[in-house]
């Protein structure tokens, strides 16, 4: 499982997430599991559900949940796409996903099993997840009856507040820039103080290290 706490405390600092996620070949295109109210109809359709949604959980940064009554079919997959590369949106009946999160990361998530809930899978873009569902609860109309209810990260849920906060951080892919950026600048600025004349070695050291830390 992507070590997320990781990221949450290096943001500020503009350190990296964990390695890139491998694309998952389990994420199907299909917007729903078992029909309308996520359910599996059959013991073997049942299995199968969460065994998939195990292979989710494994390849997920994040987790959030949102209500998912209310919203039709032609609706949703208007939703899924415009989700980011690497995010599944998927309807799962609250039993099967109880059997599915056990013994996971993920486990906390069951504080939240109540109603009827859809879930999104998140691998790595948190903030543009959390852009896109704003953007379509507002064009539909469900504002006010469809906001987050909540997300769970390395084993600890947060509330909206909580995932709206997440959902600000910078994404993999700009953390990996600005570190990519700063270690390119480090030399240049270091051997600039270095090189500067009838620089003493002691002087050189602390101005170099006062570069660093700008």
């Amino acid at each position: 499982m992507k070590q997320s706490l990781f990221v949450l405390g290096l943001a500020a600092t503009a350190s990296a997430f964990t390695s890139p996620a491998t694309p998952s070949t389990l994420r199907p295109d299909t917007a729903l599991f078992g029909g309308a109210r996520g359910g599996a109809t059959t013991l073997t359709g049942k299995t199968e559900t969460v065994t998939i949604v195990k292979e989710l959980l494994d390849s997920s940064e994040m987790i959030i949940t949102v209500p998912a009554s209310g919203i039709k079919v032609s609706q949703m997959q208007t939703l899924r796409r415009s989700l980011p590369e690497g995010t599944t949106v998927k309807v799962v009946k609250n039993k099967l996903m109880s059997r599915a999160i056990e013994g996971t990361d993920y486990q906390a998530a069951g504080e939240m099993l109540q109603g009827a809930n859809m879930w999104f899978f998140i691998e790595e873009d948190i903030g543009g997840t959390v852009k896109s569902w704003n953007a379509f609860v507002k064009g539909a109309g469900l504002g006010e009856t469809h906001s987050i209810l909540g997300g769970t990260i390395e084993g600890i849920n947060y509330d909206p507040e909580g995932v709206k906060t997440i959902s600000t951080l910078p994404s993999k892919k700009e953390l990996i820039g600005q570190i990519a950026g700063a270690i390119k600048a480090v030399p240049t600025k270091v051997a600039r103080v270095i090189k500067a004349p009838g620089m003493k070695v002691a002087r050189a050291i602390k101005l170099a290290g006062e570069e660093l830390e700008k």
